[in-house]
């Protein structure tokens, strides 16, 4: 049976805004913080970044510490209120629902976030990332996968209700983004314990 985006969006939202305060005092990976550094390095100085899928706003406060004009978006309304107290811009939207003015971003920043979107609808998510970012603009994609493919709630999921998590290997992952952009950069991570991220960087083409 095909899994929808919009039936995991009220567990996701549940999800998270319990565990909100949990995950903002959690500590990043130093792996984490290599990327972020990566993708910031690409930035113009100044560049208006969207950070979609925000959580409590730790990279997002990164961003604007470092100079950037920041908007961060998140599902959950909990979640948003922990950006807000950081002092930065946040609203609670989804993927596909992205209120912003075409073209509005230089870049757009998506940690560990998109693998919540079911593989049917993220050709739908893509695009409205791709709407939101100027022509030329920039997007970090980092999920976990690589492995194998498969949907659905993971057996020790530490959140209640269970997440829904889309993992795909590295071919799915590059079709899916080179649909709607230029892939940039694509490279594995090997974060220990099995597990793998793939980290992506992406360009909206120059032409519409």
């Amino acid at each position: 049976m095909t899994v929808r985006y919009d039936e995991v969006l009220g567990p996701l939202r549940e999800a998270y805004d319990s565990h909100a305060a949990w995950r903002d005092a959690l500590t990043k990976e130093p792996w984490k913080l290599a990327e972020r550094q990566a993708f910031r390095d690409r930035l113009a100085p100044g560049a208006r970044l969207l950070e979609i899928g925000a959580g409590t706003g730790q990279d997002s406060a990164y961003f604007q510490q470092e100079g950037f004009a920041v908007v961060a978006s998140d599902l959950s309304p909990v979640m948003v209120e922990h950006c807000r107290a950081k002092g930065i811009e946040a609203h609670a939207m989804d993927f596909l629902h992205l209120d912003f003015r075409v073209g509005s971003f230089d870049a757009v920043f998506a940690m560990n976030c998109l693998l919540h979107v079911p593989n049917h609808d993220l050709p739908a998510v893509l695009a409205a990332i791709r709407a939101a970012l100027r022509p030329g603009g920039l997007f970090f994609v980092g999920v976990y996968g690589g492995n194998e493919s498969a949907e659905g709630p993971i057996s020790d999921d530490q959140h209640e209700p269970p997440r829904f998590f889309s993992f795909r290997t590295d071919e799915q992952l590059l079709g899916f983004a080179a649909a709607s952009f230029d892939v940039v950069d694509f490279h594995p991570v090997d974060v220990g314990r099995g597990h793998r991220f793939q980290s992506l960087t992406l360009r909206r083409p120059d032409l519409q």
